[in-house]
């Protein structure tokens, strides 16, 4: 299994500009938030206790975040659970209400992505490594902790390797 700091290098060579980064800050939050909402509609019963997809795909995640860094994967963690009880009562919709909402923020992520990658000159990452799909929120967090001042030795890592931000 590939490090964070590979994981996130391999990720930051599609994404140096400002502009790219920031239309990520918009769409993949709206992606997965999407994705969680689609997720909770699908309900099963393990014994006793209720549980939907959101509940598999967040645990199955955030496990993988744990595993590349305790202190990301902790942040993670209360990001998808707070985004898990929102799609809560959006899956509870009417089916079209639920459909509607969750593939219109699915479509429109998608859009800001795209106008991400168009700034940026280079397709998405997932084009070339599908793990760039469960990374791209991961590199999300990333970012806005750099801005934060935090994991200062984990961007220069990213920079020596994919080379510095452009505005």
């Amino acid at each position: 299994m590939k490090t964070l700091e590979q994981q996130l290098t391999q990720y930051a060579l599609y994404h140096r500009s400002k502009r790219n980064i920031h239309t990520h800050f918009v769409g993949i939050p709206l992606i997965v938030f999407a994705v969680i909402c689609l997720f909770a509609r699908v309900a099963f019963s393990l014994g006793e206790m209720e549980f939907n997809g959101a509940y598999v795909a967040v645990a199955l995640s955030v496990l993988y975040y744990l595993r590349l860094s305790v202190p990301m994967g902790l942040m993670m963690a209360v990001v998808l659970s707070v985004m898990t009880m929102a799609a809560v009562p959006i899956a509870a919709l009417p089916l079209l209400g639920w459909l509607g909402f969750s593939l219109s923020l699915f479509f429109l992520g998608w859009v800001i992505q795209f106008i991400g990658h168009y700034f940026e000159g280079k397709k998405p990452a997932f084009i070339d490594d599908l793990a760039g799909l469960i990374i791209g929120p991961l590199f999300v967090l990333a970012e806005v902790l750099f801005l934060l001042g935090w994991f200062r030795s984990l961007e220069k890592h990213i920079e020596q390797h994919a080379g510095p931000v452009k505005p």
